[in-house]
């Protein structure tokens, strides 16, 4: 009987060791700390659904709007953690019961390689555990990254997973770090009630994104209260009788912001530090990740899956490292990291959805492409619901026809993403995607619209679609 260890009950690893059990392996499962992972305990879904009371709290608040006319909105922070805390236990509880009854062995310990494919396991029961196995598979995540500034680690900062147990509303938020997850955080607690200023070093937000992309969910963010000092330098924080302070230099000169909580959000590290994966002949990157090949192979035997080899973060894409490695070990069908799409939302209000190439990437190509853009005002479900912010965008080949890439910030930009998403992955083309017949009146109904536009032409002259 086969005999496999995984390190880490995250997306990746819980149902691999189940998948393995269930061919009739023999598992062994070790767990830090909950099973699920990041994305159940302090990451999708404890953001999601306090983005959701954010939501009704700005709904309500703007109601008028739409000729509903409401009294005062009363946050209670304390019951919101609540209802938090009861979902996470609840998908926690599943996920863990899964586990155990796919007949794997769990074992809650911090682990640490002593050998290839050996580890010691220092259990949170006490006392420590020798393993080996025949397969080793590492699924052990990331952590929130605090920055060497001088006093940082003494005024009381929060990380995105802190933050999550407050039970009191902060007076004023400040966030270092102008990323995804720190415009999440922002929103969400400006529409509870708090005033929100993010700091961050670049000159704007979200480098990655299409400049008119970045700037137009800044306008949103603004317009609800969050504010911006951009192209700024944390030089020392410090703590000034109960305010946080910030010393900053940048763009604008030296200048100080005060507040009353502190999110730090300026990216992530891996939990690698204690593993000495170098002992199963696995290399680590410069900043800590574990080094796999295109079939997320770290040695003879050793699999890295996850946040913990570097790449994109998403939980969706730990669970599809999950089938490639079950695939290619259960059943020898080899996929490539490197075929994949890797698409993403960020669930802001309104939420950004984006697979495959936007227009600055589209610049880079040595091919001509169309770029068909559609503003939400002239969407006609977003004028109906009054969600007329953001815009759609498609990078189309010019010789093929075929879709490149989809950026759409709108609302449920991210299920109209994934519609568009699968015509990639179905081939379907720009024509085709024009001339279907979608249910009306729906937001997706809007692809048909989208390709109707006069395109942009990137890198050549624009070939007619048939």
């Amino acid at each position: 009987m086969p005999e496999a260890l995984v390190i880490g009950a995250g997306q990746a690893g819980g149902p691999l060791a189940g998948a393995l059990a269930g061919a009739g392996w023999s598992v062994t499962l070790v767990e830090r700390e909950h099973a699920g992972g990041t994305c159940v305990n302090e990451g999708c879904t404890p953001t999601k659904t306090m983005i959701a009371s954010a939501h009704a709290a700005h709904v309500a608040r703007h109601s008028a709007a739409l000729g509903i006319h409401t009294g005062g909105v009363r946050v209670d922070l304390g019951q919101i953690v609540d209802r938090v805390q009861g979902i996470v236990d609840s998908f926690r509880d599943g996920s863990e019961a899964g586990i155990v009854r796919a007949g794997v062995k769990l074992i809650y310990g911090s682990a640490r390689f002593t050998g290839v494919r050996e580890v010691e396991v220092a259990l949170n029961s006490g006392g420590t555990q020798h393993l080996r196995a025949d397969s080793v598979f590492i699924n052990a995540g990331a952590r929130p990254r605090l920055p060497e500034v001088p006093g940082l680690a003494e005024v009381g900062v929060m990380t995105s997973r802190d933050i999550l147990q407050l039970r009191d509303l902060p007076s004023h938020l400040l966030i270092l770090g102008g990323g995804y997850i720190s415009l999440e955080f922002a929103q969400l607690f400006a529409r509870l009630g708090s005033r929100v200023t993010v700091i961050d070093t670049g000159p704007r937000l979200l480098p990655r994104e299409d400049e008119d992309v970045a700037a137009a969910l800044r306008q949103v963010l603004e317009g609800e209260g969050v504010s911006f000092v951009l192209g700024a330098h944390l030089a020392r924080a410090e703590r000034n009788g109960g305010e946080v302070a910030l010393h900053l230099t940048g763009q604008d000169g030296e200048q100080t912001l005060s507040g009353s909580h502190l999110l730090v959000a300026v990216g992530r590290i891996p939990n690698t530090e204690t593993l000495n994966v170098q002992a199963t002949g696995a290399a680590l990157d410069k900043q800590g990740f574990i080094v796999v090949d295109d079939y997320l192979q770290a040695a003879e035997g050793v699999y890295a899956l996850g946040d913990i080899k570097g790449g994109p973060a998403f939980t969706h894409i730990s669970y599809d490292d999950f089938r490639m490695v079950r695939d290619a070990v259960l059943h020898g069908q080899q996929r490539r990291v490197s075929g994949r799409l890797v698409p993403y939302t960020l669930f802001t209000d309104p939420q950004l959805g984006r697979v495959g190439l936007d227009r600055q990437q589209a610049q880079g190509l040595d091919r001509p492409t169309r770029i068909y853009t559609l503003p939400m005002t002239s969407v006609a479900r977003a004028i109906e619901t009054g969600a007329t912010a953001g815009l759609m965008r498609a990078v189309v080949d010019d010789q093929t026809d075929q879709v490149l890439g989809v950026t759409v910030l709108g609302p449920e930009g991210g299920e109209i993403m994934s519609a568009l998403q699968l015509a990639m992955m179905g081939g379907l083309t720009a024509t085709t995607l024009r001339n279907a017949t979608l249910a009306h009146p729906t937001l997706s109904e809007s692809i048909n619209n989208l390709f109707m536009g006069v395109p942009e032409v990137v890198r050549g002259e624009a070939v007619a679609a048939d």
